[in-house]
């Protein structure tokens, strides 16, 4: 109601990365469906900045008198619509994986991200691109894909992959 009122709206937020709760004043600007959650995009007032809140983490909502403030849809799409899932910021990186020529089979149909860019290699794996701003996500879903997949740039999003791969094994009590 708050959206299509365009107005304010106070609500009890916990984050899922750190389980920690806060009160947050928020001016929603659309809802996003994804991946079987609504997200909403929203100007967080106590950050300064546009935000994505998970429906079900959403408590205690309150709808204020105060007129929502109005971000341009342009803004919007730079910020929170051009990386990888959920996970928003402006300074975009692109992301290339080389699946098996096995996994490529389901991986070529299936579209990670609107922009991404993909091709067959002569050895038939599937090249994939896809832009990303924070690879929090990003790295879940190359996981689930592991050993069938490989970072091949940029190096970063490799040694981070990578890294928790190793923290898996660890955890797993192997060396």
């Amino acid at each position: 109601m708050a959206l299509a009122e365009r107005k304010r709206l106070n609500i009890r937020y916990q984050a899922r990365g750190s389980g920690q709760s806060s009160e947050r004043t928020v001016s929603p600007q659309r809802l996003i469906h994804y991946r079987s959650n609504w997200i909403l995009d929203a100007w967080c007032h106590e950050r300064d900045e546009l935000r994505s809140f998970s429906l079900d983490n959403i408590s205690q909502p309150q709808i204020e008198d105060t007129p929502a403030i109005d971000v341009p849809e342009d803004e919007l799409n730079q910020t929170l619509g051009n990386g990888y899932g959920i996970f928003s910021g402006k300074e975009v990186q692109w992301a290339t994986l080389r699946f098996s020529p096995e996994r490529a089979r389901w991986v070529a149909a299936e579209q990670w991200h609107p922009a991404q860019k993909g091709e067959w290699d002569s050895e038939g794996h599937w090249l994939l691109q896809i832009p990303y701003s924070d690879d929090r996500e990003l790295v879940m879903d190359i996981l689930r894909h592991t050993p069938e997949v490989e970072v091949l740039a940029p190096v970063g999003l490799r040694e981070r992959v990578l890294e928790r791969m190793r923290d898996g094994v660890a955890r797993w009590g192997v060396s």
